[in-house]
């Protein structure tokens, strides 16, 4: 009888039920670590992408030169803090409240919309941006604790799920073709290939085909073997810089944007043209939900699809408490001094790696909390090197558009724009509002509208508005 008493459990296996799960703590360590690593771009592009929202020493046009062995400018330095910590929150609430294998962090494409589209081109201030990430953040907290989030993402008929994966898989490993410069910006025709006359392209292609050697031989380890390699390998090509690099260093303060959040300015309280400025606010909000929301949907239920972590009735286990954590970042993350904090597809690194509990999240958690201490060596890992990565996991990503019903054209259609709309627009979530858009239209001319739940409908509306009211 090989029952084993609660009191002899292990004590991660206690929390994390590693066994019910299929799994162990080597491999859910390893899968964090290649997560981790994957991501940990971010604690150094979130600071260089929201210094442009004003949040550094000199003001939005100043050039605070993110150097993280000698930090010189006290907001830059904060918002990294802020990025790390937030991070590392998301992710522990993750990890130990929803016992899920995602991680989370500042989003992509969500700070540049705080930056350049409300601070920029709106004129918010950054502290105004702030509040308005918190508000939307809360109004998560609310929705998910009534269950409306859930029932959105169990609104999504099976096809538009499965194009969700297979779209984010296309969207992850064009973001990797990028990162490694195999897919350049091109005047004429939008997007190009890079050349391998360029050792950057050159060191991603490398790191394809030792990533993809491996993942054929069903080597245990394999994508964070790929990364390691890569990144030796980059140093006698002067890609991977190890000059001037101070392992250790104290963790900067916090200070500069702990509880900036202008609420008061955001509401336009004490000036002229209240009603005017509400609607915007109203606009800004939504906006940051609606990127947010289907961002961090689509990362969950692609990911999920692809690791197997669906019931029978496309149902994933702790889904709303996965989504409350989403909820609960945001808001964490607006009061320490980010932009929005969401699910992060890169977690499907570690999910390819084996990661199936929370334990997988938690150790991201831990090495986001580290890198406040480690940011220099953190940083030795260039792009070059994770990008085979992202790659490797779009080809595995891809896999669930096979289930796609294409000989049914009111779904293929919407299903079509889901996969496509994700990678030629960079964002997953417009990828989803196309085809939430579209598919409610198939069914109904084609008189079969009782096939759509009534929540598309809504969804449909609502996106519609977003992309002609507030198209940025």
């Amino acid at each position: 009888m090989e029952k084993t008493s609660k009191k002899n459990q292990s004590f991660l296996e206690s929390i994390f039920h590693l066994r019910e799960a299929g799994t162990d703590a080597k491999t859910e360590i390893l899968a964090g670590i290649t997560t981790f690593i994957t991501m940990a771009y971010i604690i150094f592009v979130n600071p260089n992408i929201l210094k442009f929202a004003g949040m550094n020493k000199i003001g939005a046009l100043g050039d605070a030169a993110v150097n993280f062995n000698a930090i010189n400018d006290p907001v830059v330095a904060s918002v990294f803090a802020a990025t790390a910590i937030s991070a590392a929150l998301g992710t522990f609430i993750m990890a130990l409240y929803a016992n899920v294998p995602f991680a989370q962090a500042p989003g992509m494409g969500l700070n540049a919309f705080f930056t350049y589209s409300v601070c920029l081109n709106l004129g918010y201030t950054w502290q105004q941006a702030l509040a308005a990430v918190f508000i939307s953040g809360f109004l998560f907290i609310v929705i998910t604790v009534t269950s409306l989030r859930e029932k959105i993402v169990d609104a999504l008929p099976k096809n538009l799920k499965l194009a969700i994966s297979g779209g984010i898989g296309l969207f992850i490993a064009l973001i990797g073709l990028k990162n490694g410069s195999i897919i350049v910006d091109n005047p004429a025709t939008l997007v190009g290939f890079g050349s391998f006359t360029d050792k950057r392209a050159l060191l991603t292609l490398i790191g394809i085909i030792i990533t993809a050697i491996l993942m054929a031989k069903r080597v245990k380890g394999s994508i964070l073997i790929g990364i390691i390699a890569t990144t030796i390998i980059g140093i006698p090509m002067g890609i991977t810089n190890l000059t001037g690099v101070q392992i250790l260093s104290a963790p900067p303060s916090l200070a500069p944007t702990f509880m900036k959040a202008d609420f008061a300015g955001l509401l336009g309280i004490g000036g002229a043209g209240v009603i005017g400025a509400i609607s915007s606010v109203i606009m800004v909000v939504i906006s940051f939900s609606l990127v947010d929301m289907f961002d961090t949907i689509g990362t969950l239920v692609g990911t999920a699809q692809k690791a197997n972590m669906l019931d029978k009735n496309g149902k994933m286990k702790n889904m709303n408490k996965a989504l409350l954590a989403d909820a609960v970042a945001t808001t964490a993350g607006a009061l320490l001094g980010t932009s929005t904090v969401t699910t992060y597809v890169e977690s499907t690194a570690g999910i390819s790696e084996g990661g199936k509990t929370g334990l997988t999240s938690f150790t991201v958690g831990v090495l986001f909390l580290l890198s406040l201490f480690f940011g220099g060596l953190v940083g030795v890992v260039p792009s070059e090197a994770t990008a085979p990565a992202l790659v490797i996991v779009g080809v595995l990503m891809m896999t669930a558009v096979k289930n796609i019903d294409f000989d049914d054209f009111t779904e293929a259609l919407p299903a079509f724009f889901t996969i496509a709309i994700m990678p030629f627009s960079y964002s997953i979530a417009n990828g989803i509002a196309a085809g939430i858009i579209f598919y409610p239209i198939m069914k109904i001319v084609t008189g079969r509208q009782k096939e759509v739940h009534p929540i598309l409908y809504i969804l449909a509306v609502l996106f519609i508005l977003r992309f002609t009211m507030f198209p940025h």
